[in-house]
């Protein structure tokens, strides 16, 4: 079936923005890794400019207690939605948060690690904007290609004023912990509509078993909770950093307690239970479908990341095994996302030509 070049740039412009996806998510990991989340102390400028300074000539004498006060006005403004919503006691602990009022010294390399996390983040959501507008090439056939567009779109909106919160409450846990099951959200629909508008491409007479997808369902399921604790991890490591003021590294995966051990034993079973989907899978499907292909990406990527996993336990958390760990979890989670709507087409097209 021929596809109408509406169609194909849609597809293109799709694709990028799930690879440009994976970047930020990269870029994200590196800012977390090296602390430069307070880089820039406001949004979504950077010292009130939009491209930042690079010597502290560059910005006022009393940048920091002109930054306090905004953050202070926006973290009232924060802690009074989290009042109307019932949540008033995280709402006065943002209130009475001293941490605030004593903000970073300026740093060129923080500042402009940020900045370009900040610029990734741009790119993807005007890439986000395009599909959106693109996608109503298929307004006729597959409405759903549409309304997930425009549905992301909202995400991505919402994303970056979370995104301001993150810098405002100085990375308050939990909001953390949401902005990155936001992005594997975001990254999810990207994923969807760019497979949803090539289903035509495909083609598979094999079908997969009710215990595969079954299966398949348990493991993208484990991952999430995996990436959530990996998170959790990440935010007890920044509380035990700021208590000892960034000194014996050696200490922190220790003192990060069963949150740690949680995150390393469930590791075991992410493992066992994908090793249990690689072979189901190798025996339903041939060595050159999309299904086997898509799963040893996968394997490959779990791989990987145990072995920076490894790194992270036993190296003292050096940032850079930070920010491969964190954008393999996401490889892993888009290939394993993706593997599932292949598997459920491919049960689909067996059951209609049965």
């Amino acid at each position: 079936m021929k596809v109408s070049p509406e169609k194909k740039r849609f597809q293109t412009i799709n694709a990028a923005t799930v690879m440009v996806l994976f970047v930020l998510i990269l870029a994200g990991g590196v800012v977390r890794s090296t602390g430069s989340g307070m880089g820039c102390p406001d949004w979504p400028k950077c010292f009130d400019q939009y491209v930042p300074p690079t010597s502290i000539t560059q910005i006022p004498k009393n940048y920091k207690e002109k930054y306090v006060t905004k953050r202070l006005e926006k973290n009232k403004r924060f802690a009074h939605t989290l009042d109307i919503f019932g949540y008033t006691d995280l709402a006065n602990r943002i209130r009475n948060d001293k941490s605030i009022l004593l903000p970073e010294d300026f740093n060129a390399a923080k500042t402009w690690t940020e900045y370009i996390n900040r610029l990734v983040g741009v790119v993807s959501g005007i890439l986000l904007l395009l599909t959106a507008v693109y996608s109503f090439a298929y307004i006729k056939d597959k409405k759903r290609i549409v309304v997930a567009s425009i549905f992301n779109l909202i995400l991505v909106g919402f994303q970056g004023w979370l995104g301001s919160i993150v810098v405002s409450t100085n990375l308050v846990a939990w909001i953390v912990t949401l902005h990155m099951l936001l992005a594997l959200a975001i990254l999810a629909l990207s994923i969807y509509t760019y497979h949803a508008a090539r289903l035509n491409n495909y083609s598979n007479q094999v079908a997969a078993t009710p215990l595969i997808r079954l299966i398949m369902i348990a493991v993208l399921v484990l991952s999430i909770i995996q990436i959530t604790f990996g998170t959790e991890v990440r935010e007890r490591i920044d509380a035990i950093s700021g208590r000892l003021q960034g000194q014996s590294r050696d200490s922190w995966v220790t003192d990060a307690g069963m949150v740690f051990a949680n995150h390393r034993d469930l590791a075991l079973v992410v493992l066992f239970v994908n090793v249990v989907l690689y072979a189901l899978i190798r025996k339903t499907f041939n060595r050159h479908s999309i299904q086997q292909q898509i799963m040893s990406f996968s394997f490959l990527m779990i791989m990987l990341q145990i072995v920076s996993g490894i790194v992270l336990s036993y190296g003292s958390l050096p940032p850079a095994a930070q920010a491969v760990h964190i954008v393999l979890a996401s490889l892993v989670f888009g290939a394993q996302f993706y593997l599932m709507l292949n598997l459920y087409r491919s049960a689909k097209v067996w059951g209609s030509n049965g």
